[in-house]
């Protein structure tokens, strides 16, 4: 959401950032429904006005005798009472209006955010490690073929229990699943400076509006008959913890971090990803928020990338970091990398995780505050969110690099604690 009144003085610079992203320029139709609304606005100031100084004439008609007057007067306030509760339903109306213009609006991105249109304008920013060099002559294995032939990755069975787009995992690929996802909790909590939680994975619509999801992308979510979603990623509880709150500054950075399912109606790629683990409807996350003072937040953004790709690399996982262009970011957010990690089953990389610094764009929508020191008035937080990261794809990433010539993985050194010291599987 944004500041109307930035807008007004800002209506260039906002239409020229909405043009980076491709959207078409807004200023001029937010700042004509604001006009309707400050107008209406006015004329009930100016009724209740009249209202007040009417009932005060009404008993000075009566003290001198002119009940003729004091009747019209009495006429008089009882239309502009009728007028005041009518108007003040247009108020209402008119100020959802404006409010649900700008709720479709993505964020503006970072004067530095590189210009383009889609995920060929990105910006390599750095890589890291090497590809792996393989000693059999094979074509590396997708991790697909790595599991179904260890018998541990089963999408028939899981089609017939769910449909596509999901997996029963088993046996030691199941537990390999389970210990990335431990490792992940773990280095974040003991070495990254994140606080666990355990939040609902089933939230209710204000906290999808506070962090964007809705209303522009409710097709990508289940709904439940209760009128509950399915969290998309855990970004949206961690991010909402503050919802409503003035923050105390000294709490400041905020840094939480969960271990979830997400769930996504993957709605509008019909067709891509369609074989393995790479597209699901169902997967876990670690996922990564932050809640900063403003002048904070782009350097928290490093500070969580790096967390992010610490994962990576004590995994011993090829990966290079992408700045995003303005036409490839997500809808709320200012800034974006993107972690790609190397695949050679399918010989290239793929997106394992993505952190954005949203600046106040999510507070506002959530009333999220603190108080500086040094003012009277409180100002917005500003928030980041990444995935430190999607467990699934790391299971990909892991299956593929460190497969061996008989279809056996060896397994990370890193993760051998939290599998009883296993070398290898299968």
């Amino acid at each position: 959401m944004f500041d109307i009144k930035w807008i007004r003085e800002h209506a260039d610079a906002f239409d020229q950032a909405l043009a980076k992203r491709g959207f078409e320029a807004s200023a001029a139709r937010l700042i004509a429904l604001d006009d309707s609304r400050r107008s209406h606005i006015t004329k009930l100031q100016e009724a209740q006005e009249r209202r007040n100084s009417a009932s005060k004439e009404i008993g000075k008609a009566k003290g001198s005798g002119d009940d003729t007057r004091a009747q019209e007067l009495i006429d008089e306030v009882a239309q502009i009472k009728a007028f005041i509760q009518s108007g003040e339903e247009e108020e209402r109306r008119l100020t959802s209006n404006l409010e649900a213009e700008m709720a479709v609006i993505p964020n503006l991105p970072h004067d530095d955010v590189p210009e383009g249109v889609d995920e060929n304008d990105n910006v390599l920013l750095r890589a890291h490690g090497e590809k792996p060099q393989f000693t059999f002559n094979e074509r590396p294995k997708e991790h697909f073929e790595l599991g179904e032939t260890l018998g541990d990755m089963d999408f028939t069975t899981a089609a017939k229990l769910s449909g596509s787009r999901f997996v029963v995992l088993k046996g030691q690929v199941a537990r390999l699943e389970r210990a990335l996802g431990q490792f992940m909790i773990d280095l974040h909590t003991q070495e990254n400076g994140y606080t666990e939680v355990s939040p609902p994975l089933l939230v209710n619509d204000a906290p999808l509006y506070g962090t964007s999801q809705l209303p522009k992308f409710e097709e990508d979510l289940f709904k439940t008959t209760t009128g509950h979603y399915l969290i998309p990623t855990a970004e949206v509880p961690l991010t909402n913890l503050v919802a409503g709150q003035i923050v105390p500054e000294e709490t400041l950075p905020l840094r939480v971090t969960a271990l979830t399912y997400c769930f996504r109606s993957e709605a509008g790629s019909a067709g891509r990803d369609t074989r393995g683990m790479l597209r699901q409807h169902q997967f876990q996350k670690c996922e990564l928020v932050s809640v900063t003072k403003p002048e904070q937040s782009l350097d928290e953004l490093d500070r969580m990338l790096t967390c992010a790709e610490k994962v990576l690399q004590k995994l011993g996982l090829h990966y290079r970091v992408m700045t995003l262009c303005s036409g490839d970011m997500g809808f709320g957010a200012r800034k974006t990398y993107d972690i790609e990690v190397w695949l050679p089953g399918q010989d290239t990389y793929r997106e394992i995780s993505s952190c954005s610094v949203c600046g106040d764009f999510q507070a506002r929508r959530m009333n999220t505050r603190y108080r500086p020191a040094d003012s009277k008035h409180p100002v917005h937080v500003h928030t980041l969110n990444g995935s430190g990261i999607a467990v699934g794809r790391a299971l990909i990433a892991v299956l593929e690099n460190y497969q061996n010539g008989d279809g056996s993985i060896s397994v990370p050194e890193v993760l051998r604690p939290y599998l009883g010291g296993l070398e290898m599987i299968g």
